[in-house]
């Protein structure tokens, strides 16, 4: 079996169902949670886990809070001294 995401526009719709129909014992039609609340949900979970994967690695390094207001504080200070330039 193979798991497809299939748009369909709204003027092909119902004849899309209607074929769809026809085949039930051979087509699976189920709506997936995940993308009904986010579209793009497994594109934005495979780039979360390779966020992880880079953190744990030590490829990417992850702030504390502390070092990311301190990093922020610098970043505003400097935009507000390159504006008044």
């Amino acid at each position: 079996m193979h798991t497809l995401t299939v748009q369909v526009q709204d003027s092909a719709f119902q004849e899309f169902l209607n074929f769809v129909a026809k085949r039930k014992e051979t087509i699976q039609i189920t709506k997936d949670k995940n993308l009904e609340y986010d579209p793009y949900f497994y594109e934005r979970q495979k780039d979360l886990k390779q966020i992880i994967e880079d953190s744990e690695s030590g490829e990417m390094e992850l702030l504390s809070e502390e070092q990311y207001n301190n990093e922020m504080a610098t970043f505003f200070k400097n935009l507000k001294e390159n504006a008044n330039i």
